[in-house]
């Protein structure tokens, strides 16, 4: 299984607003795309949150295959759509895991 993981780091201004609108509309887009079985969001512990605190969400995948698919038909509409909704008010990287056991 391919976990496909996305950390933010957020503006205090605009956290709660982000959650709710992930939880909501995002995430509901990811998973309608047919790509993952389920998700998981987390809120990173431990961290300098001076600036903002910092969010992950891990999307799961069975397949490398059908990850590839996601950010060649998928991902660059929705990425799009965090930008035009959030502007530079966040910061995120991508990375992609397997699980070995």
């Amino acid at each position: 299984m391919i976990i496909y993981n996305v950390t933010s780091r957020l503006d205090w201004s605009i956290h709660e607003d982000w959650l709710e609108w992930m939880k909501i509309e995002h995430i509901p887009q990811v998973l309608a795309t047919g790509c993952f079985t389920h998700h998981q969001l987390v809120r990173l512990l431990q961290t300098d949150d001076t600036e903002g605190p910092t969010f992950a969400i891990q999307y799961f995948c069975n397949s490398m295959d059908i990850c590839n698919v996601y950010f060649e038909i998928h991902a660059p509409k929705l990425r799009n759509d965090v930008i035009q909704k959030w502007g530079d008010r966040f910061v995120s990287f991508r990375s992609l895991m397997e699980i070995i056991s």
